[in-house]
């Protein structure tokens, strides 16, 4: 039960850390864009990769 207490402990100061970076204005926690996931990309440009493949889908 400790190691649980422990680790939850751990964590939980982990994520109030990266909440106190992003309310002090720093970039908003994201992703990356163009893994190998099938969801849509955000990102503002689009590499090369993902322009070719949208061309290959569009043409097929």
């Amino acid at each position: 039960m400790i190691y649980f207490l422990v680790t939850f402990a751990f964590m939980l100061i982990v994520i109030v850390i990266m909440a106190i970076g992003v309310i002090l204005g720093r970039n908003a926690i994201k992703g990356s864009c163009g893994g190998t996931g099938a969801g849509n990309c955000i990102c503002v440009e689009k590499c090369d990769k993902r322009k070719k493949i949208e061309a290959e889908a569009e043409a097929g």
